[in-house]
């Protein structure tokens, strides 16, 4: 694995993997590295024959209050993880590297990005569009993999693609879980013992609506109301959002068929944690 903190330094390696015929996947992740991210390079590996992976902690999608100075850093541990995984190149670049002087222009997700985690976190979803397309630029992939525990961040990503005219595919990669459940977060770290332990009621909410829809249920306020009882049955958990969305904008649907997406956010102490279900995958 070679690594590179400037941007001509690594358009220079890419150059010469294109020039032998190299198909280009990118991996965008803001490091401390779970099986998660090393999942998408899997994926990756499968559809592309050079893996870059970048580790880049976007300041431009933490807003004030936010746990930007906290956010857990561990790039030594995260270079033996993304070399043990069989990423070709590391892209670690600075703040400066990226955005220089500044950041004044920023790309805007518009309504999509005003919904859901938009509207608790307002800003976040420009600052995420703005870093990706640099990356894009920077890179020029023909694959991007992100994964589904972000489904609006993915969602956004999918239509910038399609709107920009990026001639790049996007893969989705599943959610990874541990063994009882809990989807993978960098954040996981943030949780207590007690508060771990109240965490499992997220993915235990978004199979209690799946296992209703495949029997029968079919009433996207049903299946709220029942994602927000097993939340509230928890203490110490508490709901931001529950949406009941399809899956190209996000928009809220009255009635759940396969392909519906259940998103939810919930605060677990202090820690705030995002989980979704795909219905019929």
């Amino acid at each position: 694995m070679r690594e590179v903190t400037a941007i001509a330094a690594l358009r220079a390696l890419l150059a010469t993997e294109r020039s032998a015929g190299r198909r280009i996947g990118l991996v965008p992740t803001m490091g401390s590295l779970h099986a998660g991210h090393l999942s998408l390079v899997d994926a990756a590996r499968r559809e592309s024959d050079t893996v870059v992976m970048s580790l880049f902690v976007n300041p431009l999608q933490f807003g004030p209050g936010e746990d930007f100075d906290r956010y857990p850093r561990d790039l030594e541990r995260d270079r033996v993880l993304a070399a043990e995984r069989g990423v070709d190149l590391l892209f670690a670049p600075t703040v400066d590297e990226i955005y220089g002087t500044g950041a004044d222009l920023r790309l805007s997700g518009g309504e999509v990005a005003a919904r859901w985690e938009g509207a608790v976190r307002p800003g976040h979803f420009d600052g995420v569009l703005t870093v990706v397309a640099k990356l894009f630029n920077i890179v020029g992939p023909d694959v991007v993999c992100f994964g589904q525990k972000d489904i609006q961040q993915a969602t956004l990503i999918r239509r910038m693609i399609r709107e920009f005219n990026f001639p790049i595919h996007l893969l989705l990669a599943p959610i990874v879980r541990e063994a009882d459940g809990l989807a993978m977060s960098s954040r996981n770290v943030y949780l207590s013992p007690a508060e771990r332990d109240a965490a499992l009621a997220l993915s235990r909410a978004l199979r209690a609506a799946e296992a209703r829809w495949r029997a029968g249920e079919s009433d996207a306020n049903a299946l709220r109301q029942l994602v927000g009882q097993v939340l509230a049955a928890v203490p110490g958990v508490v709901a931001d959002y529950i949406a009941i969305v399809e899956p190209d904008a996000l928009a809220p649907v009255a009635r759940v068929t396969r392909g519906t997406i259940v998103a939810l956010a919930a605060r677990v102490g202090r820690t705030r944690l995002i989980d979704n279900v795909i219905f019929g995958d």
